[in-house]
């Protein structure tokens, strides 16, 4: 069994004991944080949905993301972050919602913003917080390191 997979099957009994579901809002991870609670058994229970969007354009229109927040704050940032886990509690029938956004290579960097560079966005209710982690490694490092860390930081924030 997987670190992940624990994590994953961890979240599940953490959601499904307080009554919650989740939804994922995910960039760079391309649906990674929704594949690994949706192969726990039984997620069905406690993970109602999960939107990849990629470009600017379905981050927009899949979770309402404002255009002219990401043209002023790049999409990855803090505050487009906030706006997707937002957007997927807003579209989606959850009470709790992460978010994913970032840069995993090997291009795509800009100045102040390195490969590596991740935004994670975290709803509850009306509750938004934003953070950002440097990820080494090369393109799927980056990603599964996001992963891992957004399912871990949701169990904690469900631990309290």
């Amino acid at each position: 069994m997987s670190d992940t997979f624990d994590l994953a099957q961890q979240l599940g009994h953490a959601l499904k004991a307080r009554g919650l579901m989740l939804a994922t809002a995910e960039s760079c991870t391309g649906g990674g944080v929704a594949q690994a609670v949706t192969d726990v058994p039984g997620s069905s229970e406690w993970f109602d949905c999960g939107f990849v969007t990629y470009s600017n354009v379905s981050k927009t229109a899949l979770l309402g993301v404002p255009a002219d927040l990401i043209a002023a704050h790049g999409a990855v940032s803090k505050e487009v972050a906030a706006a997707m886990a937002a957007g997927a509690l807003a579209k989606s029938r959850a009470q709790i919602a992460v978010s994913v956004t970032g840069i995993a290579g090997p291009g795509g960097a800009v100045p102040g913003k390195p490969v590596g560079t991740v935004w994670f966005g975290f709803a509850i209710g009306e509750r938004v917080h934003s953070e950002c982690i440097l990820f080494p490694g090369d393109r799927q490092a980056v990603r599964d390191q996001a992963v891992h860390h957004a399912l871990r930081t949701l169990l904690h924030i469900l631990r309290g």
